[in-house]
């Protein structure tokens, strides 16, 4: 007997729940955490006017507050910066800045950023509950469209 279960991402967490989940996605896009002076960049006049940015607000999310003051992460690729942060009413965002970038192509890499980090997220969320829960993991697939298969056994 089996049976199919096909999850969609709703994330409620914490924000170092979220900041775990971006390294752990970013790798395989090329990407890497900044370093301090990374995070804040001093740009010389002409890079402020050439830099294009764009944002993306995840809408099912809510990063809970907590005693954790610095509630931005930041992630580069030669010239993309991305910045993770938690707005005003709790919600994930993402700025995505480049400089030899439209907003559409900085709007899809960070839209393919956020879906890795989402799976990530999910991914790690289930198996903590499978785990919970006594399953057994026996078996797990990626395809060809980076979905994820995991099939499991309830001992």
């Amino acid at each position: 007997m089996g049976a199919i279960i096909v999850i969609t991402p709703l994330i409620i967490a914490s924000w170092p729940m979220i900041t775990a989940a971006v390294p752990a996605a970013i790798g395989s896009l090329g990407f890497t955490v900044a370093s301090a002076a990374a995070a804040n960049p001093n740009l010389t006049l002409a890079q402020q006017k050439t830099k294009t940015t764009a944002e993306i607000e995840v809408h099912d999310s809510d990063i809970l507050a907590n005693a954790v003051s610095a509630a931005q992460l930041v992630v580069v690729r030669e010239d993309v910066r991305v910045v993770f942060a938690r707005d005003a009413r709790g919600a994930l965002k993402l700025c995505i800045e480049g400089h030899a970038h439209s907003k559409a192509e900085l709007k899809k890499i960070g839209e393919e950023l956020l879906g890795r980090v989402t799976q990530q997220y999910v991914y790690h969320r289930i198996v903590s509950e499978l785990k919970d829960r006594n399953m057994t993991i026996v078996d797990e697939q990626v395809d060809a469209a980076n979905s994820v298969k995991i099939r499991v056994r309830n001992v």
